[in-house]
C-alpha cells in the first residue's frame, strides 16, 4: 500500500493522528488553516500542504479531521479542493462527529466522483489518538476495508467494524457521545455536590472510580475540573453538538430521549454563561456558587 497519508485539519485529534503515523514510518502531508499547527508536525517530518488539494494529492488516502459538515464538504469540494485531486478509487476518511444524513450526502459526492468514503468517526481523545488507542468506529464496503486495514489498524487499536452503510458509523459515534455527554453531566453535579457536602472532591473522585458510578469521561474531566484544569483539550461547544446532533437523530427515529435533552442543555448553559472556549470539565461550574 502506497504509505503516503494527506490530512486536513491537525487539531487536537487530527495533530495526534499525524504524529501516530509518523512514528510509524507513513509519509504525511498536514494542511491546517492555524500554521502553528502544520509548524509542529514539519519538524517532526510532516510535508506542509498549502490547500486540500496539495494535501490530497498522490495521497493512497485522505483524512479529513474538522469539526464540522460544512468544513468537511469545502475541504473536498470547495475551490482547491481534495475530491479533485484525489485519484480514482481512492479512499477519504470521514473523522468529524457529523449527522449520518451529511454523511451519506457526502459518500454520495464522493461516489460519484469515483472515489470511496469511509466513514469513520473516532472516540478518545489527543493522548490516545497520539499513542494509536482511539477508538475508531467504520462504516464501509468490505473491499474497502480490507485496502485500507494497515492504514486503520496504525490508527486505532479499538477499531470497530459497525456495518458498510455509510452513516453507520456516524450513528454510533452519536449514540457514544450522547451517553457521554449524560455521564459528564451527572459527573460534574455529583462531585459539586461532593463540595457542597463538605467532602473532599478528590478522594471522593478515588471512591466513584472503584464504585458504581465510574464513567471514564467522568473520571478524566473531573480530574481536571478539581486542579482547576480548563485548558481546552475538548471544547464545551463540541459536545454541545454532538448533544445535539444525536437528538436530532433520535427524533427522526421517533425515539424519545428522557436524559439526553437535560445534558444537551448543561452544555447549552455552559456556553451561554461564556464558557464555550474552554474544556468541557467546564461544566462542573453550572453547580458550584
Amino acid at each position: 500500500m502506497n504509505k503516503q497519508i494527506g490530512i486536513v485539519g491537525v487539531g487536537n485529534m487530527g495533530g495526534g493522528m499525524a504524529a501516530r503515523l509518523l512514528d510509524r514510518g507513513w509519509q504525511v502531508r498536514a494542511c491546517d488553516l492555524v500554521t502553528e499547527r502544520v509548524d509542529s508536525l514539519v519538524a517532526q517530518g510532516a510535508t506542509r500542504a498549502a490547500s486540500p488539494g496539495e494535501c490530497a494529492a498522490g495521497a493512497a488516502a485522505l483524512i479529513v479531521c474538522v469539526v464540522d459538515a460544512a468544513q468537511a464538504r469545502e475541504v473536498l469540494f470547495g475551490p482547491r479542493g481534495a475530491a479533485a485531486a484525489l485519484a480514482p478509487g481512492h479512499a477519504v476518511l470521514l473523522c468529524p462527529t457529523i449527522s449520518p444524513q451529511d454523511v451519506e450526502r457526502l459518500a454520495d459526492s464522493l461516489h460519484q466522483r469515483g472515489l470511496v468514503a469511509i466513514d469513520a468517526p473516532m472516540s478518545g481523545g489527543p493522548a490516545r489518538a497520539r499513542d494509536g488507542s482511539m477508538s475508531l468506529m467504520v462504516a464501509c464496503a468490505d473491499a474497502v476495508f480490507d485496502a485500507h486495514r494497515p492504514l486503520l489498524d496504525t490508527l486505532s487499536s479499538r477499531l470497530f467494524r459497525v456495518g458498510t452503510r455509510p452513516g453507520d458509523g456516524a450513528r454510533t459515534k452519536l449514540v457514544n457521545n450522547l451517553l457521554a455527554g449524560i455521564n459528564l453531566a451527572g459527573a460534574a453535579e455529583a462531585v459539586a455536590l461532593a463540595q457542597r457536602l463538605g467532602l473532599d472532591p478528590a478522594r471522593t473522585l478515588d471512591v466513584i472510580e472503584q464504585s458504581s458510578g465510574q464513567s471514564w469521561i467522568g473520571s478524566d474531566r473531573m480530574r481536571r475540573a478539581i486542579a482547576g484544569d480548563f485548558e481546552p483539550r475538548a471544547h464545551v461547544t463540541l459536545l454541545q453538538k454532538d448533544t445535539r446532533l444525536a437528538l436530532e437523530a433520535a427524533s427522526a427515529a421517533g425515539f424519545r430521549s428522557l436524559l439526553g435533552p437535560v445534558a444537551h442543555e448543561a452544555f447549552n448553559r455552559a456556553a451561554e454563561s461564556g464558557w464555550a472556549g474552554l474544556d468541557d470539565a467546564a461544566l462542573i461550574k453550572l453547580f458550584q456558587p
